[in-house]
């Protein structure tokens, strides 16, 4: 049976402090095989490479997420670059990167300033991008459009729009990331989405410690609970839960350039 692969996950997270080893040495005993767990803030990468290098099943991602940039310096790339080139640390991916124009202290230049170095520096390490977008569908494509990112390639992490936008970054080449967010009654546009986008292009991931699936919503989310998105996404599109997960899990290998590293 296929080992589910969580793409995107903040083990890290202070949610977990009280008993993160005993939910990580526990996930193969729920069928899950392999995380990538994911920064946010500079000043937490190190805690995202510790696990890595602590748990053989764990890879990591660098980057910075867009509301963590405000108080960065533009020399701070090079911290994340040189995490991102140490062999010990396993990282695959740059991220989470993107754009956030959820709060209203949002500062939108700084934001783009940041997405735009961060998707350069995954281009020039030949790593693919996890992109973070939330009330920024048109800024975020443009500036994925104007610095050619589809050359590291990437996925929208969350995804949280409308079909058709779904579209027009699958047909760009692009994975859209799903999550327990699916599973949710009032999710109408995102069912649409699992439902009709192309099957080699999806990702299953957490987000955890955030957005449980149902009958979880509201509590801490971890990989053990990535089961009832696999379930849904198979209801809505006519298969098994079981094909699902095998599908996303050669899927998430093959983004990630782990198909040697990864069985």
């Amino acid at each position: 049976m296929e080992l589910i692969f969580d793409t995107h996950a903040h083990y890290d997270d202070a949610a977990f402090q009280e008993d993160r080893e005993e939910i990580l040495s526990g996930l193969s005993e729920h069928g899950v095989g392999y995380v990538v767990d994911v920064s946010a803030a500079l000043d937490g990468i190190p805690n995202v490479l510790a696990l890595a290098q602590q748990y053989d099943f764990i890879y990591s991602a660098v980057g910075v997420h867009p509301t963590e940039t405000y108080e960065l310096e533009t020399a701070d790339i090079q911290k994340v670059e040189q995490y991102a080139i140490e062999p010990a640390n396993k990282v695959v991916a740059v991220g989470e990167i993107g754009l956030d124009y959820h709060y209203p202290d949002t500062q939108k230049e700084k934001q783009k300033e940041w997405f735009a170095m961060q998707i350069d520096l995954a281009k020039r390490l030949q790593m693919p991008i996890l992109v973070h977008s939330r009330d920024a569908a048109a800024d975020t494509l443009d500036l994925i459009k104007a610095e050619n990112a589809r050359d590291a390639g990437g996925v929208l992490h969350c995804f949280s729009y409308e079909p058709e936008m779904a579209k027009i970054y699958t047909d760009m080449g692009f994975y859209i990331g799903i999550g327990g967010v699916v599973t949710f009654k009032n999710a109408r546009k995102l069912k649409e989405v699992a439902a009709q986008m192309p099957m080699e292009l999806m990702l299953l991931e957490t987000d955890c410690p955030y957005l449980a699936p149902e009958p979880f919503r509201g509590r801490r989310n971890d990989s053990t609970l990535i089961k009832y998105v696999a379930e849904t996404i198979a209801s809505l599109r006519g298969m098994s839960a079981e094909e699902v997960i095998r599908i996303t899990a050669e899927n998430a290998r093959r983004f990630y350039g782990l198909q040697k590293e990864v069985k």
